[in-house]
């Protein structure tokens, strides 16, 4: 879904950072410091955990000066551990501190969401299971929680409301039913090849879904383990499978247990915490 972080959306959201941050200038390393000095910086990590975010602390760093040299001294997705160099900046050195908490913001946050989905994605490792995440990101970064989510191992779900179809419970009470509602959607769509997921609340729901004719996918939505086993054994391989709501990472393992296709949580980008990253001269 997504290729790599050449998009005008997220050029715009390193210039809106900066502009946040900068505002009119960084009166205090103007004051302190010669026009004219240099340095050297290095990007040292203080956690163990998955570097993500590279490419876009360099273009921070470059979007103030494009002479500023960068070297990365990890590679994108490496795991990492305390005191790792991760890269090295060089250059103004009012340019370097002017940029250094928007590019440490960016890669901190990345780094997080990258760690958490690779502890999630070890957990159902051998089950068979996708990790998927979700579009509980924070708004104007969607691009980068989700390429942080794929860095660390996971996969994407839907990028927007367009990419598929989704019926959820809102819309399905909206619709008078699971049948309505498909029915509706294969109308709307007239043929055209967007995959259809239905979610259910219950084994009703798995078999109404299932007699629908063009479902791609059902989502059993706060299903426990066990009710998700039967659900799973109720499909039977006739369309793909995903649990969801309320997957921690204590409960991943259980779920992934059943026999499930995908896994979608939240929890990997909206409850990731900042890897600790600090840069010094």
């Amino acid at each position: 879904m997504i290729n790599s972080l050449h998009d005008q959306s997220v050029a715009r959201l390193v210039e809106i950072a900066l502009r946040e941050d900068v505002q009119s200038g960084d009166i205090t390393s103007e004051a302190t410091i010669a026009p004219d000095a240099r340095s050297q910086a290095r990007l040292i990590v203080k956690q163990d955990g998955v570097i993500c975010g590279l490419p876009i602390a360099r273009l921070v760093f470059r979007s103030l000066n494009p002479g500023i040299e960068w070297n990365e001294r990890v590679g994108e997705g490496e795991h990492v551990t305390v005191g790792t160099v991760a890269a090295e900046v060089e250059g103004p050195s009012i340019d370097l501190l002017t940029g250094e908490r928007s590019a440490l913001n960016f890669l901190q946050r990345m780094s997080g969401v990258a760690t958490l989905t690779r502890r999630y994605v070890d957990a159902v490792a051998g089950s068979g299971a996708k990790v998927l995440d979700t579009r509980k990101t924070i708004p104007g970064w969607r691009l980068l929680d989700k390429y942080a989510v794929r860095t660390g191992g996971g996969h994407n779900h839907r990028l927007g409301l367009s990419d598929m179809v989704l019926i959820k419970d809102n819309h399905i009470v909206a619709a008078g039913g699971i049948s309505q509602a498909v029915e509706r959607c294969l109308a709307s769509l007239r043929g055209r090849p967007i995959p259809i997921e239905v979610e259910t609340q219950n084994l009703d729901d798995v078999r109404e879904a299932l007699a629908c004719h063009g479902v791609q996918r059902i989502m059993f939505d706060n299903f426990t383990p066990e009710l998700m086993r039967r659900a799973v054994a109720a499909v039977n391989h006739q369309c793909e499978t995903e649990a969801s709501g309320n997957i921690t990472l204590e409960t991943i393992a259980a779920y992934a247990a059943t026999g499930v296709d995908f896994i979608s949580t939240g929890a990997i980008t909206h409850s990731a915490p900042a890897l600790d990253i600090s840069m010094k001269f």
